[in-house]
C-alpha cells in the first residue's frame, strides 16, 4: 500500500486541481463545439473528462446531473449508462503499473482511452435508439 501512496495522493490532487481551478471548464468549453457537432450532450461533458480521473468525482457529478435533471431524463439515463461502460483510466493505469513497478506501458494507455471512447459512444449510440434524445 505504501508503494502506491504517492500514486493515489498525486491523483487526489489533480482531482482536486481539475474541480477547483476551473481547468474542467475550460475542457469543457474547449470540447464543447465539436460535442454539439456531433449531437452529444454538453451536460455530460464535465462527468465524461472526470470519469477519466476519478470515481468518485465523477459521481458527485453524476449526482449533480440528477438534482438538475432527474435519473429518468434522457441526460440522466445516458450518464448512468456511461458510467457503467467506461473506466477511470488514468486511475487504473497509473496504481496497477505501479504496483507491479512496469516502467513501459506501450499501447495500454492509447487501447484503454479508444476503449473509453467506444463506451461513450456506444452508450450515446444506445440511449437514442431506446429513449430519443
Amino acid at each position: 500500500m505504501l508503494k502506491i501512496l504517492p500514486t493515489l495522493l498525486g491523483l487526489m490532487i489533480a482531482v482536486g486541481v481539475l474541480q477547483n481551478s476551473g481547468l474542467l471548464d475550460f475542457l469543457t468549453n474547449l470540447v464543447r463545439p465539436a460535442a454539439d457537432m456531433v449531437g452529444f450532450p454538453a451536460e455530460a461533458l464535465p462527468l465524461t473528462l472526470m470519469r477519466l480521473v476519478s470515481s468518485s468525482a465523477a459521481t458527485g457529478l453524476l449526482l449533480d446531473i440528477f438534482k438538475q435533471y432527474s435519473p429518468d431524463s434522457f441526460i440522466g439515463r445516458f450518464v448512468s449508462v456511461m458510467m457503467c461502460c467506461t473506466e477511470t483510466v488514468f486511475y487504473t493505469i497509473s496504481v496497477y503499473f505501479t504496483a507491479i513497478k512496469a516502467k513501459k506501458t506501450r499501447y495500454t494507455l492509447v487501447g484503454a482511452l479508444l476503449a473509453n471512447a467506444v463506451g461513450v459512444v456506444v452508450s450515446l449510440w444506445i440511449c437514442r435508439l431506446c429513449w430519443g434524445g
